[in-house]
Parts: C-alpha cells; structure tokens; sequence
C-alpha cells in the first residue's frame, strides 16, 4: 500500500483511539483532529481524483487538500444535521473517519489499475526538489509558476500560523456576572420576607463569575427602611378613616434615602467561571411593613453603583405584637393592633414634625 495512503488510513485510526476512549484527555487529540479536518480528507480525495503522477505536482496536492478539507467537513455536518444523530462529537468523527477509509481505498484500487511508471508516489526529496525548480525557474511563464508557487506557499503558512492562534487564544464570549438569592431550601421561593425584629432570616446568595479574569467583589446587604409614617398612611387610606393627625402627617415630607441601614458587608475574589453560594444569616431590628432589603454587588472597588442588585420586600414586626400583616381566617387583614399602637407612634413622630406643624 502506498505510504501516503497509509499514513492517512493510520491517523484516521487514530482519531477514533484518541476521541472514543480515555485517551481523549491526552494533548495529542488536538494536533491529530486538525490534521483530521483540515488536510486529510481532503488529500485522499484529490488522491481518488487524480491517480497519475502528472496530473498535479506536489504542491498544488496540497493547496487542493486544504480547500477540499475545508469544503468536505461542512458538507459532512450539514449531512449528518439531517440524520437522527444530529451534528455531534461522536457521529461527526466517525463520519469523518469513514470518508477518509472510503477514499482511500478508491485512490488505492485507482493506483494499483495503473501502470507503476504512471502512478503517484510521494517521494519526500523529489518533492522539494520538485518545488526547487519551480522558484528557480526562469523565463516569462517560469516567473509566473514561481510568483504563484510563493503565494501559494505564503498563504498556506499564513493559514496555518491563524489556525494555531485561534486554536490556543480562546474566544471570549460576553462578559457578566451572575447574582441571584434563593430561599433557605435552596429554592427561588420561601423567602424570609415576613419576619420578626431581633430573630434569625437565612437565605442563600450565589455569584458566578463570567468575566474571564479573576475578578474582585464586594457585596452588601442594606435595609431601606421605610418610615413608619407611610403605614399609616396606607392604613387610613385603605380604612378611608382620614383624622387631623393623619392629614398633618401627610404633609410630613421626609428624606428616603437617609434611612438606609447596613446589614452586612464582605468581600470576594472569584476566578474566571468560579462559583460561590453560601447561606447567609442576618438579623433586622428595624420594625415596618414593606421594607426594601437590598442586595448589592460591586466590582473591582467601584462604589459608585452597584454592578448587580437584588431585593426582597420584607414586613419586620415587634416580638411583642403580631405581624399587622397577618391573614386571619376569613381572609381579612387584621388591623386592630396597628390602631391600638396609634397613638404611640403618632407622638413618636411628633417630635420629628417641622415647627410649623
């Protein structure tokens, strides 16, 4: 059997050896599965289609093998798309291996049906010196061969040189970071959101680090309290029981973002694709409805918005009083403690009213 034929038949063996079994963890996959796909098929085809030795010279066989490889493979997968194998590792390897057994044995049967004087061998030192004299050749059409022979030299070392850059340097996809809280089982539901002042609230927080490069966080949780005025407000307004207190209220005008309590702050450092979840336990001692604990995410020290924030709106209660939010059994909102605890928290405020008031 000739030995380029042969050469061919024992590496597509091989890619079978170093894909199908535990040897596919080992380097030599990558050398081998590129010469798979971009030189291979293509060589034994032009093998196929031209047997005799003048038909192409040495270089043009591989300028051909380049480009048909390049043509074949896609082909193959675009096949196999249609296939109930689908475009995968294992159904494209051995499609891939099969026609290069079959195309070999064509160029073989299409050697041995010519004459020895008239069929392709490869010969190494015939070869080069073959591409000798096409660079050395002089003349008109002698220029010519060689300014395409240099091209064609040139642009198969260029390929290769931007094969091997794009195989080593990984392609980066785009670059985020994943932040998310579940509940205490693990789950995106039951979250702590009602809640006594002073007791335990857990829930599990996890970040994900897609930014290919290790990367520095920062990550907070803060209770953006809301003041006990609005409650009363919402009371009134839904019991359409509006008083001279509760109108002075109304014109009260307060600053929001001056009532933002931290609650917990740490520090992480996550390489690229890294993961990190753990269950965090705070408490919250600031009493109210509707209150915004907030999640924040910074990134490399940059304090000045968060990269990711999340939130939950909790109801914290007295340890001494039932949460005002509570459902009774007729489905009815229970407000008798609120309206009982009234008076005191209307003083509570009264000291924060302006003078005019």
């Amino acid at each position: 059997m000739p030995a380029d034929l042969l050469a061919a038949v024992v590496l597509a063996l091989a890619v079978l050896l170093f894909t199908l079994t535990p040897l596919s963890g080992l380097f030599l996959r990558i050398p081998i599965g590129l010469l798979m796909v971009l030189f291979v098929p293509g060589y034994v085809l032009i093998a196929a289609l031209f047997p005799k030795k003048g038909d192409l010279d040495g270089i043009e066989r591989i300028a051909l093998s380049f480009g048909l490889s390049i043509a074949v493979v896609p082909l193959i997968g675009l096949g196999l798309n249609y296939t109930p194998w689908g475009i995968r590792l294992i159904p494209v390897v051995i499609s891939i291996v099969a026609f290069t057994l079959l195309m070999a044995a064509v160029a073989y049967w299409r050697r041995i049906s010519l004459s020895q004087e008239e069929r392709f061998s490869l010969h190494l030192r015939q070869w080069i010196d073959s591409l000798k004299d096409e660079i050395r050749a002089e003349g008109e059409r002698g220029w010519v061969d060689k300014a395409l022979t240099i091209i064609l030299i040139l642009s198969i070392i260029a390929s290769i040189v931007a094969l091997v850059y794009v195989v080593v340097t990984p392609k980066e996809g785009e670059k985020f970071t994943e932040f998310y809280i579940l509940g205490p089982g693990g789950k995106a539901y039951d979250y702590p959101t009602e809640v006594r002042a002073g007791n335990n609230s857990t829930v599990i927080v996890g970040v994900v680090n897609h930014e290919y490069r290790l990367t520095n966080y920062t990550m907070e949780i803060q209770l953006n309290n809301t003041p006990a005025v609005d409650i009363l407000l919402n009371d009134t307004e839904e019991n359409n029981s509006l008083n001279d207190a509760t109108i002075a209220l109304s014109t009260f005008e307060h600053d929001r973002s001056a009532l933002i309590i931290p609650i917990m702050r740490m520090n992480l450092s996550l390489q690229h694709n890294d993961t990190w979840e753990q269950p965090l336990t705070y408490i919250l001692d600031e009493t109210g409805d509707r209150q915004k604990l907030q999640f924040l995410l910074y990134k490399e020290g940059n304090f000045s918005a968060p990269y990711r924030d999340l939130h939950l709106w909790v109801n914290v209660t007295d340890m001494n009083r039932r949460p005002s939010k509570d459902q009774g059994n007729d489905g009815n909102q229970d407000w008798t403690q609120d309206w009982q605890d009234f008076p005191d928290r209307l003083i509570k405020f009264r000291g924060n009213l302006p003078p005019e008031m």
